[in-house]
């Protein structure tokens, strides 16, 4: 057996040092990762038009889930999306020529905060307002189809109002929309106004150029 060699540091022996041990990781997974329920989640930012002024007028989560449907017959329509989040709400008011415009918009108790978020014209400045829902206010959350109000609108006719909001589907069987279709095309989407309301009926109807019902 050959002898350790050792070197002299000092008049000192000292062992030299031992070689370090390399290890392998290996990853091994036993079974693919689980996967969560399959959901379509869509943002995006719908546009109205106030055709007469509003008041206090309430908007409801199930008028935010009619405002895109597909007809599955000529007069019934079901929500494309099953659940809603609002983002943000704006609200452009045209300023009337010596009288002042105000628009306004209100989350509502008990989903909302009860906060009011509000702006009146100045001369040929319109009024504004851009609303979002308190971040622990259940108006900020998911929404399914009901009939308890979301939040309130304000403004004058003709005022522009933004909604941005998020979708999302569920395996829930799908929400029948509340107002029925006329001569609809099976298969087809439709927008509806702000309200809920068909075409005919709307006071905050979609622009014009896209599929209304």
């Amino acid at each position: 057996m050959q002898p350790v060699s050792r070197k002299r540091r000092g008049g000192k022996l000292r062992n030299p040092r031992p070689k370090k041990i390399q290890k392998l990781n290996v990853e091994r997974t036993e079974h693919p990762p689980q996967l969560n329920d399959y959901q379509v989640v869509h943002g995006t930012t719908l546009r109205f038009t106030s055709v007469a002024a509003a008041t206090n007028t309430a908007i409801t989560a199930a008028d935010l889930l009619d405002t895109m449907l597909v007809a599955s017959a000529a007069v019934v329509g079901s929500d494309l999306f099953d659940v809603v989040k609002i983002k943000k709400i704006e609200i452009w008011g045209q300023a009337a020529l010596g009288t002042p415009s105000t628009v306004e918009v209100a989350f509502i108790n008990p989903n909302g905060d009860n906060n009011v978020h509000t702006d009146t014209s100045l001369g040929v400045r319109p009024a504004y307002v851009a609303a979002r829902p308190s971040r622990l206010s259940l108006a900020s959350f998911f929404q399914v189809s009901t009939a308890t109000a979301v939040f309130s609108l304000t403004c004058p006719a003709g005022s522009i109002i933004d909604v941005h909001l998020t979708f999302r589907t569920s395996s829930a069987a799908p929400v029948t929309v509340q107002n029925l279709l006329v001569g609809a095309t099976v298969g087809e989407f439709y927008f509806r106004g702000l309200d809920g309301l068909a075409i005919a009926g709307t006071n905050f109807p979609p622009p014009v150029g896209v599929p209304r019902q």
